[in-house]
């Protein structure tokens, strides 16, 4: 049985950064790295933005430092056993471990129809298989009008291919933006192409000689090439659960990022961490999350003993628009607005009992760490002491 100092279970952006983590205060400490994917450590967002610009492939690879470093590609942790510092694989084969971190990321939500002819967009992989069939067809329903749905809708019409987008909410991005930015945004979408369906839902698909007839609750129908669907992910906490971890919306850490059983530690999108801005504790999957919670879960592997305070960032491309945010972002929050050209350029402020809980800088760039300080003020905040607070 092979015996490691460090294993990590988890190829992403945060098992990545934690190498990097340890390796600042362990340079020899040996080191397994699990990953179902059969590609070494990527930069996600990538696949659904610069990519379909024009970014090479091999801009997207973290190069992640192997020295010493014992990367198993296309392979699952199957059993977690934290009282004897044992894990094991699909092989059936037996590891032993000092320190253990979960970095297991997000599954995607699935539909109920379509079973595997629809793309849930989330891996390199599935990225290589849009891009394929993006090359070669011209007709695409892109399914969900969130974070991963918008960005695929836009990418794939400035590719050139025609988009119907359909999704549940009235308005694109409904849940996060205000309702008069996310209509904005169904009339923005509608004028650069993209066949906007909003209020529905598949609940049909019939696919046949590479064609796919898809019918909605509403009774639309369309004939297309290629099916996408961006509705979200569900946090991968079944080894966590099985091994009897706490698990309460992803995998719940302390500020060290340890899970109850101390010698293990649980980053990015799975984990359950407190805020420090907000107070409270909360899940978030992004990338600037999953760095910053990698490293620092890495370096606290290898004995740092630092607590994660930071406020993540993330940010999106919407065609000619694009933003950068902090913290909680809920269309039904107390919102305020600061236009400096409505709709095109501004910042939005979330207020929760008169204290700044997140910031959108729409269009307005290197100002998100105004927006972090802004969140770790007291207040109380109002449309007379926000307005011109962070300004282009």
């Amino acid at each position: 049985m092979k015996h490691y100092k460090y294993f990590i279970v988890g190829g992403g952006m945060t098992a990545d950064a934690a190498v990097r983590g340890i390796r600042e205060l362990d340079p020899n400490g040996s080191i397994c790295m699990f990953s179902m994917e059969p590609d070494p450590p990527y930069t996600r967002p990538n696949l659904s933005k610069g990519m379909w610009k024009g970014r090479p492939l091999e801009k997207v690879w973290r190069n992640t430092p192997l020295e010493g470093v014992d990367l198993q590609l296309g392979h699952k942790i199957t059993s977690l056993d934290p009282g004897n510092n044992r894990v094991l694989d699909d092989r059936g084969e037996e590891y032993a471990y000092d320190k253990l971190l979960l970095a297991t990321g997000g599954k995607p939500s699935r539909l109920s129809v379509g079973e595997d002819n629809v793309i849930y967009f989330r891996t390199l992989q599935d990225y290589l298989r849009l891009r394929a069939l993006a090359e070669a067809k011209e007709r695409f329903l892109v399914i969900g009008g969130g974070f991963i749905g918008s960005e695929i809708a836009a990418a794939l019409t400035m590719f050139g291919r025609k988009v119907t987008l359909v999704f549940l909410d009235d308005a694109i991005g409904g849940r996060v933006f205000p309702g008069d930015l996310a209509h904005f945004l169904n009339q923005y979408y509608l004028d650069k192409g993209v066949e906007v369906v909003s209020g529905d839902s598949v609940v049909s698909m019939d696919a046949k000689d590479g064609r796919f007839k898809i019918r909605t609750g509403n009774g639309r129908e369309f004939e297309v090439d290629g099916v996408v669907a961006g509705i979200g992910i569900k946090p991968n906490v079944g080894l966590a659960e099985a091994a009897g971890l706490q698990v309460e919306n992803g995998i719940v850490v302390d500020g060290e990022l340890r899970t109850p059983v101390s010698n293990i530690y649980a980053a990015g999108d799975v984990a359950n961490f407190v805020h420090s801005a907000l107070g409270k504790r909360t899940r978030v999957e992004h990338e600037d999350n999953a760095l910053k919670m990698g490293k620092l879960a890495g370096r606290n592997m290898a004995g740092a003993n630092e607590v994660y305070s930071h406020t993540p960032m993330f940010y999106s491309d919407l065609f000619d628009l694009g933003y950068e945010a902090v913290g909680e972002l809920r269309s039904d929050m107390d919102i305020i607005f600061d236009w400096e050209e409505p709709y095109k350029k501004g910042v939005i402020y979330y207020l929760d009992q008169s204290r700044v809980a997140g910031v959108i800088l729409w269009n307005v760039w290197k100002k998100v760490d105004e927006a972090r300080a802004l969140m770790l003020e007291p207040g109380p905040f109002n449309e007379s002491n926000l307005k011109g607070r962070i300004s282009s």
